[in-house]
């Protein structure tokens, strides 16, 4: 008789972890790479195999890694409340007031009203809203905006269809929204990270915001293209209509409350757009933070928190004595979905203080002296697959102080190393705790890990040949 899949991985992963934190030395002068490897291994095979819930198993890092002495149950709790983390709660809070006021019934009409009723320009519609708004607002940002629109018109066709189309309608959202931020150095933290990199270690060196579009975006549009073809192929089976156009005319004009979500929204989205200072070709648009003492203390998740607060405040029409939202509305927060982001903070800084980064970088050391197409499908799948189960913004912090270390060693191009690493950091599609978008779309629930891992993978594979392709031939 076959042992079931999950009582396999339910063993299987303490196991593996006991085996590597015991018997195991990647590192002989240092335990603590081991004992890593073997956390990261026991976490990353219960969420493939869903032996528990996964906010269960995101709870992992605050045993193992106090326990086995690699961090501090203090640290690691800290990781769990990152001002990041906030960001997702006001972003969630400003979702529970557009569904609530069926502000996202607008949205999805007029969504519908641009693309067709088919499900397939549907998805082409919802990608393309996200990719293109991405560019400019933080992918985060813009999963939330149109998250609970995304999740209306998913609704339409769980009615009528038996195909999982609103499970490729929210992966097309999270998605699109992170290749959206490959094209731009404002789009994503990672690549504004890398360019501080470059000015800090290399001085005063020809990257600028134009030359990144011109690496980023030709990539970001051959994977939005892969990207529609593998979910269209996966999600959508049958390419059926939702008809709302009738009930969209009749919808009347909005009503108080839609006015008030509806300003409160484009108000957040506007502050995060204008809150951090840009700099184009040498000239700087300076972002409205500046005018704050602190102006590096106010982040993206102030906004949220303060715009949302005001949903607290602000008094209904229709429902006498209440307000936009109230806190039993707010009780609806995805508090697994939060332990599961933590748990990827978590993870990260273990990699760091552990040496387990610095231990893979120094074994695979080697690859910079072989062939240059080689050496870039061994890094772009290496900090991808990094970044499946740490923040892109984490991945790319461990590897580019590595990365400078290993380019400064064998005199290789800089742009031809920290560039692909860079555009690789957001190319985590598989695992829900991989990127923040991936992340928000699993907290509706209407996504099986086993869907977002199938389409995650050809892209990750696609992102990893074109990225790898494109510097090889060009650079």
């Amino acid at each position: 008789m076959k042992m079931p899949l999950k009582i396999v991985a339910a063993i299987g992963g303490p196991a593996l972890f006991f085996i590597f934190h015991f018997f195991v030395a990647l590192d002989v002068d240092n335990a603590f790479v081991s004992t890593m490897a073997g956390i990261t291994i026991w976490m990353a095979l219960w969420w493939m195999s869903e032996v528990v819930h996964l906010g269960v198993t995101a709870l992992i890092p605050l045993i193992a890694l106090p326990l086995c002495g690699v961090d501090s149950a203090k640290e690691v709790s800290y990781q769990y409340m990152d001002q990041i983390i906030f960001l997702f709660i006001g972003g969630f809070l400003l979702a529970f007031a557009i569904e609530k006021w069926n502000l996202h019934q607008r949205i999805a009409s007029a969504i519908l009203s641009r693309t067709g009723n088919k499900a397939s320009r549907i998805l082409l519609g919802v990608m393309g809203s996200a990719w293109l708004m991405s560019m400019w607002i933080s992918n985060t940002a813009t999963v939330l905006m149109l998250f609970p629109a995304v999740l209306s018109l998913g609704k339409k066709f769980e009615d009528i269809s038996k195909y999982k189309i609103q499970s490729g309608l929210l992966i097309g959202l999270a998605f699109a929204a992170s290749i959206g931020g490959m094209a731009t150095l404002v789009g994503t933290p990672p690549n504004m990270i890398f360019y501080k990199v470059m000015i800090e270690t290399y001085g005063d060196h020809s990257m600028n915001f134009a030359k990144w579009f011109v690496y980023g975006l030709p990539i970001s549009i051959l994977l939005f293209a892969s990207c529609y073809f593998i979910l269209k192929t996966i999600f959508i089976k049958e390419d059926i209509e939702v008809q709302i156009k009738e009930a969209h005319s009749k919808e009347g004009p909005l009503s108080f409350e839609q006015k008030c979500v509806a300003i409160v929204f484009g108000l957040t989205a506007l502050l995060w757009l204008t809150r951090s200072d840009i700099s184009i070709s040498g000239y700087t648009l300076y972002g409205w933070a500046s005018i704050f003492p602190k102006a590096g203390f106010v982040q993206d998740s102030t906004v949220a928190i303060c715009m949302a607060f005001f949903l607290f405040l602000i008094p209904s029409k229709s429902e006498k004595g209440k307000t936009l939202l109230s806190w039993n509305e707010a009780s609806r927060l995805p508090f697994g979905i939060i332990l599961l982001f933590g748990s990827g903070f978590a993870l990260a800084r273990g990699f760091e203080i552990s040496g387990l980064s610095n231990w893979l970088a120094a074994h695979f050391a080697f690859i910079t002296q072989g062939n240059v197409f080689v050496l870039l499908l061994f890094l772009t799948a290496l900090i991808c697959i990094i970044s499946e189960f740490a923040s892109n913004v984490a991945s790319i912090q461990l590897m580019l102080p590595i990365l400078i270390s290993m380019q400064k060693a064998s005199g290789i191009d800089p742009l031809l190393l920290l560039v692909p690493a860079t555009l690789a950091a957001s190319l985590g599609f598989m695992m829900p705790v991989a990127t923040a978008p991936n992340t928000i779309v699993f907290g509706s629930e209407k996504i099986k890990v086993s869907q977002m891992m199938y389409a995650g993978f050809y892209l990750d594979l696609a992102g990893i040949v074109t990225i790898s392709l494109l510097f090889y031939m060009f650079h």
